[in-house]
């Protein structure tokens, strides 16, 4: 897989950035213990949490008829029956250990239709040999009440559904400490009441060849612990890591989740995704970002509870003399753009309650960043308005439309409903904390660029209908418009130019 992942975009240079860990470890144990957090419930809305890693649901005592019975005791089995049925064979793993081969390609290889079910206590152990445990090409498989551990799978590769197959059902399943993913992704996959845990890489890596993932259900899952191999230190910059990794995805329901404690963001959308509703969530105790939605369009973010998030990255780049407005929820060069078909044409985020996090929410544009400019490191990429990245070259570039269209936008971003509350006793902040921040940087190259000076940032700031509104503030938060040098209080936020935040209410005290 030869993309190049994305980081944060930041605007001074280099535009490689590291997210620092907190911890040393960069290894995945062999027999973690069960969680035993507590997840936060205490949104703008009841939420229910999916507790599944301490005790999803189990499967099936007995095969049931037709079922095609596993057995542990011999080695190979479970892809050795794969390959002697035909398409449409349900599976029914026993009780116990169940190994592949020892050649590290000894995956299973389904056919159409295929379905997996564990019995009670049903574990596929790749005993960090195998490198996948569930590949190939073929639609519609299902696979449930089954844990797939200790696969050793390289980075940005995947352990379930290797090769990005359409239609795959993955429900009550434990994929946990693996190498590089948990599990891939094709079209019309659903992923639901699953633990996702302390996956080497990513808990899910929703990057498909072609670019081709539309209708990505993932709903009711845990999601934790994920990049245990801790690769943004062993490559940094790299921006390939995080609870679930979204690349090019055409609609996605994210929902009903509890993604937490994972080493980097929560949910990472980045690079010219489209239409995703993330709702009812419960997003908490990441080291980074809680959500970043990155070179992307149109999304609906509503009724999560986002708490304690970001303390990590925001506290290492703190402690740096580092003044960028790391948030909770960051908005990177994207919006809602009504040319694109979405089931919304704005960027909504709405009826959260983000609590104690390092910062609330920052919408950025990286003036410099654009198609064919060397600041886009989503190599070979442009925006979904222009199909032919040639084309936004000088001289055409810089007259309409192509000085719009070649450009990832934040723009038609709507902030409004939420109640955001700081007490910096909890977050133990000496420095800035709590910002709400709606900025660019000044643009200076490359030398052709027609975005140079404060184009963007005024765009931005004044023009691309950014917006926040009726929303609640407790405690000591402040705002940053324009550029990183203009810090602004309550009034100077509501007042000309920005007039943002008509309706909110603040009351700085109250945040404890």
């Amino acid at each position: 897989m030869e993309v190049k992942w994305r980081h944060w975009a930041r605007p001074a240079a280099p535009l490689a950035l590291v997210l620092l860990a907190a911890t040393g470890c960069t290894g995945t144990p062999d027999a973690p213990a069960e969680p035993t957090g507590t997840p936060s419930t205490s949104g703008a809305r009841s939420t229910s949490v999916a507790r599944v890693c301490a005790g999803p649901a189990a499967g099936p005592a007995k095969a049931p008829a037709g079922a095609v019975t596993v057995d542990p005791a011999k080695v190979g089995d479970l892809a050795e029956k794969t390959k002697k049925n035909p398409p449409n064979t349900t599976f029914w793993l026993r009780p116990g250990k169940h190994r592949l081969a020892s050649d590290r390609y000894a995956q299973v290889v389904p056919k159409k239709g295929d379905r997996y079910l564990g019995a009670p206590g049903a574990v596929l152990d790749g005993r960090k040999t195998n490198q996948y445990a569930f590949g190939g090409t073929a639609r519609d498989v299902t696979i449930r009440h089954l844990t797939v551990q200790h696969f050793a799978a390289p980075n940005n590769e995947g352990v379930v559904n290797h090769d990005m197959a359409d239609g795959w059902v993955i429900e009550h399943a434990k994929i946990q400490y693996n190498s590089g993913a948990g599990l891939m992704a094709g079209a019309r996959q659903q992923v639901r009441a699953s633990c996702l845990r302390e996956n080497g890489q990513y808990g899910m890596n929703a990057y498909k060849s072609g670019d081709s993932i539309t209708h990505l259900v993932v709903e009711g899952n845990e999601i934790t612990g994920n990049n245990a191999d801790d690769w943004e230190r062993r490559k940094p910059g790299c921006g390939c890591t995080g609870g679930i990794k979204f690349w090019a995805v055409d609609g996605a329901d994210i929902r009903g989740n509890w993604v937490h404690d994972n080493r980097g963001a929560g949910l990472w959308a980045d690079n010219n995704n489209n239409d995703f509703r993330i709702e009812d969530n419960v997003l908490e105790g990441n080291d980074g970002a809680a959500l970043m939605y990155e070179t992307s369009y149109n999304a609906v973010v509503r009724d999560n509870t986002i708490r304690r998030n970001n303390w990590v990255v925001g506290r290492a780049y703190a402690e740096r003399g580092d003044e960028f407005p790391y948030a909770a929820v960051y908005v990177s060069e994207s919006g809602g753009e009504p040319r694109v078909g979405a089931r919304t044409d704005r960027i909504e985020i709405y009826r959260n309650l983000l609590e104690d996090n390092w910062s609330g929410i920052t919408l950025w544009e990286n003036a410099d960043r654009f198609c064919n400019s060397p600041a886009n490191t989503s190599t070979g990429y442009c925006t979904l308005l222009v199909k032919d990245t040639h084309r936004c070259k000088r001289p055409a570039i810089a007259g309409a439309p192509l000085y719009s269209d070649c450009r990832w936008k934040t723009q038609r971003v709507d902030i409004h409903d939420n109640r955001f509350v700081l007490d910096t006793s909890v977050v133990k902040c000496a420095a800035e904390c709590g910002r709400m921040a709606l900025l660019a940087n000044y643009g200076t190259y490359p030398e052709w660029s027609p975005y140079k000076g404060e184009r963007v940032a005024d765009a931005v700031t004044l023009e691309q209908h950014n917006r926040w509104h009726d929303n609640v503030y407790l405690g000591p938060w402040s705002f940053v418009a324009g550029d990183m040098s203009r810090g602004l209080d309550t009034g100077q936020w509501q007042a000309t130019p920005y007039r943002q935040d008509a309706g909110s209410t603040f009351d700085p005290q109250a945040g404890g």
